[in-house]
């Protein structure tokens, strides 16, 4: 009957008892089938011959100091559609949640929901026969002030000590961005985000300077970490040379990333290492592109915009008569091309190794939507954990080593002929290799900072 059913707003506060979390604000969707709470850190192991999983979370929105370490039992794993049509595979436990004076077992998937409003979600499995929801109400059960908020997570706090650290980049609102200054801080740093765009310069042979808006001198930082889109990488590279000569130390060098984003020049530096790319042509004159089809094996064939990122400016021409249409149109436009051998046999998927401090900290396999070629994330493509051959991490560290990156993205394509090279990214993203592989590279890139201080930092956390 109705009047027996439980009436929750839109949002409420939850508890988890068997998980000792006290309180966590939850967004109750009926939209949503599957619910989900935030984890980071997870890590599945046996006890008892059974399969249980455990994880850290961070209950309160935009507080990385209290942490809680949970362990559950794992009931399932199973793949999960986002609401941006990203497509992850979760671990499922099940645990008890209390919701005013009610309480009763739920499934919950476990994943990263940094980047999203809630850090819990009540989906329409969990309320089925016992929820109904009026959305425009909140906090029908409960409402606790922050000092009580505060109070179930005293000791979680304190005091920040460490490093000085600048986030270099554009977006504060990117996730790979919103991650790194997390994780940053979690690990006891005081974090700064610093818009490339509001920063600028004094170039002095005695007292060089970087100030940012407002007139205010850049003058105490341990470290930088630069996130450089490609659209801004001539200043980006400018500002990093500028800390370099203030003697801070920065993750990825000026040098390697404006290597690492000349891709004509950087593929040049990948073969001199003894590392195998697909084959490649490239020209300035619309006349040689008969030959240069033939070079690379003729048709199909893969046209790329050195300028291009993300999969954007790069173009299969399935025919030659296709090739030579897309390379003349290319360069009318006066733009610098490359022309590659199409790799069939890897059927529109590649592996993208993400290397921090000479290590493969996560690999995934990336896969293109049918009919598609490129396997990008941002252009609709899954992610799947995989694990690389030796061969492969080999080639990732080593491509990492030739191109002087500390963090690098490596693409690597599986061919007839072996593994083979696709690119090297400096400012790797986070999002669908941290959702795919629930591993923690955000904080991969602080420990490397961290060693470069030859430091070891600790947060602490109320059990």
């Amino acid at each position: 009957m109705l009047s027996q059913k439980l009436i929750l707003g839109c949002e409420e506060w939850c508890t988890f008892p068997d998980l000792n979390i006290p309180i966590i604000k939850a967004r109750v969707d009926s939209g949503a089938k599957t619910s989900a709470l935030h984890a980071v850190n997870i890590s599945p192991f046996i006890r008892d011959n059974e399969n249980w999983v455990k994880f850290d979370i961070n209950p309160i929105q935009n507080n990385t100091r209290a942490v809680k370490h949970c362990e559950a039992k794992l009931i399932d794993k199973r793949v999960v559609k986002s609401s941006s049509g990203y497509r992850e595979q979760r671990f499922v436990i099940q645990t008890e949640v209390k919701i005013g004076d009610d309480s009763w077992t739920i499934e919950m998937t476990l994943t990263n929901r940094d980047s999203m409003g809630f850090r819990m979600l009540l989906g329409r499995e969990a309320m089925s026969g016992r929820v109904l929801v009026d959305p425009e109400q909140k906090y029908l059960l409960d409402q606790p002030s922050p000092e009580t908020i505060k109070s179930f997570y005293q000791g979680s706090e304190e005091p920040k000590s460490g490093l000085r650290i600048g986030l270099l980049a554009s977006n504060p609102e990117l996730y790979s961005n919103k991650r790194i200054m997390e994780a940053g801080e979690m690990r006891g740093h005081e974090m700064f985000f610093l818009n490339i765009k509001e920063c600028y310069m004094k170039l002095d042979a005695t007292k060089p300077e970087i100030h940012y808006r407002g007139g205010k001198v850049l003058d105490n930082f341990d470290a930088i970490i630069p996130r450089i889109r490609p659209s801004i990488t001539f200043y980006g590279c400018a500002l990093t040379r500028q800390f370099e000569a203030l003697k801070v130390f920065c993750l990825n060098s000026s040098a390697a990333i404006t290597q690492s984003r000349d891709k004509l020049y950087s593929l040049q530096l990948l073969l001199n290492h003894g590392i195998d790319i697909p084959t490649t042509g490239f020209a300035n004159s619309p006349l040689d592109t008969d030959d240069l089809i033939k070079m690379v094996g003729g048709s199909p064939l893969i046209v790329k915009l050195l300028e291009g990122t993300q999969g954007k400016g790069v173009v299969l021409a399935e025919t030659k008569k296709a090739a030579e249409s897309v390379i003349n149109a290319f360069k009318s436009l006066n733009v610098n091309i490359l022309v590659q051998e199409f790799i069939k046999e890897a059927n529109g998927k590649d592996l993208r190794l993400f290397v921090v401090d000479g290590k493969v900290v996560a690999t995934i396999q990336r896969e293109a939507l049918p009919g598609e070629f490129r396997a990008n994330i941002h252009l609709g493509g899954s992610a799947s954990i995989i694990k690389p051959t030796i061969e492969e991490k080999r080639i990732a560290i080593k491509a990492a080593k030739a191109m002087d990156l500390k963090v690098a993205g490596v693409d690597i394509i599986r061919s007839s002929k072996g593994p083979l090279l696709l690119e090297v990214n400096s400012s790797p993203g986070l999002e669908g290799i941290e959702g795919a592989t629930h591993k923690d590279i955000a904080g991969e890139m602080i420990r490397a900072i961290e060693k470069n201080f030859k430091i070891k930092t600790t947060f602490k956390t109320n059990e």
